[in-house]
């Protein structure tokens, strides 16, 4: 297992969480003698490449039990897609300036389940510039970082929700997949819209 992390560019703690996760397959095994291969070295070096387009450890599971069952991996992976969010390599010193002491190991491991982080090596992945930077601010704002990250939870629910609402819908009346994917920033600024005009009913009676 160190000899593969090595080879991997991680740490030998990394490989084990991406094992925990089912990220790659388990070693072959002669008596007590654990085998690890090529193809888990051309694995890691896949959620790598992930990792740097922005995937979340999440989205690479999905990948990884995709190719696994013999699914469509580019449905999956959303290739050709663009993203409006980018990720953001950091440093745990650089980590720190963002949240200060709020980095514990209960934040940082309820970081990593909600897919806003991810490790590489000695560094960290952090999905979503913006995400970072708005955490940050509220945070900076004297709002907990575990408070921000168990609304971000509720938040991804709920997303999720609209999304799927939205797919729907466009997939329904669109002329075909590149219609969708034309059509998809006007779902977008309806749910914005919405969000905005929410916030500002419940900011102004708050027991509504």
């Amino acid at each position: 297992m160190e000899e593969l992390a090595e080879a991997a560019g991680i740490t030998a703690r990394t490989l084990r969480f991406y094992r925990e996760r089912g990220l790659i397959p388990p070693p072959r095994r002669e008596g007590r003698i654990a085998w690890y291969g090529p193809q888990h070295l051309a694995r890691l070096r896949t959620i790598a490449a992930l990792l740097e387009r922005g995937h979340t450890l999440n989205g690479i599971a999905d990948l990884a039990a995709a190719f696994e069952s013999g699914r469509d991996v580019g449905e999956v992976l959303g290739l050709g897609e663009p993203t409006e969010e980018e990720p953001v390599r950091l440093t745990p010193e650089e980590l720190a300036d963002h949240f200060g002491d709020q980095v514990t190991p209960e934040n940082f491991a309820a970081a990593l389940e909600l897919g806003y982080l991810a490790t590489d090596g000695e560094e960290i992945v952090h999905v979503s510039r913006r995400l970072l930077e708005v955490s940050a601010a509220l945070v900076r704002e004297g709002v907990p970082l575990s408070a921000v990250l168990a609304a971000a939870a509720r938040v991804r629910a709920h997303a999720d929700a609209l999304a799927s609402l939205f797919a729907d819908l466009l997939r329904a009346h669109a002329a075909g997949a590149a219609d969708a994917v034309r059509l998809r920033p006007l779902a977008k600024s309806v749910v914005d819209a919405e969000v905005s005009m929410a916030l500002d009913r419940r900011l102004r009676s708050p027991d509504n």
